[in-house]
């Protein structure tokens, strides 16, 4: 089952990174001249593992929660990950 570790490892990395970038969004906010990120980086960290950290650092720095498309989109996006990587351990297993 390596690849199931391998997958896994992938989704918790992405969401650490996805959670920093959250934190260092937030902090760039509140100082004037500092550089963004822009939401197409936060939706491609979320669409390529990073979403359960995404999502976690939405709440922990109250960021990007006013955005209706983040509020739903991201546990959305976290939830088929967690359901497909299930799914693809139980077929696994199965064999």
């Amino acid at each position: 089952m390596l690849w199931f570790e391998i997958a896994a490892g992938w989704m918790l990395f992405l969401s650490l990174a996805a959670f920093w970038v959250c934190f260092y969004d937030k902090r760039a906010a509140k100082r004037a001249g500092h550089r963004r990120v822009p939401e197409k980086t936060f939706f491609l960290l979320a669409l390529a593992g990073g979403a359960g950290g995404l999502w976690a650092g939405m709440y922990a720095f109250r960021h990007k929660t006013r955005h209706w498309y983040f509020v739903l989109f991201v546990p959305l996006i976290f939830i088929v990950q967690c359901a497909l990587l299930a799914l693809a351990a139980m077929k696994f297993l199965m064999y």
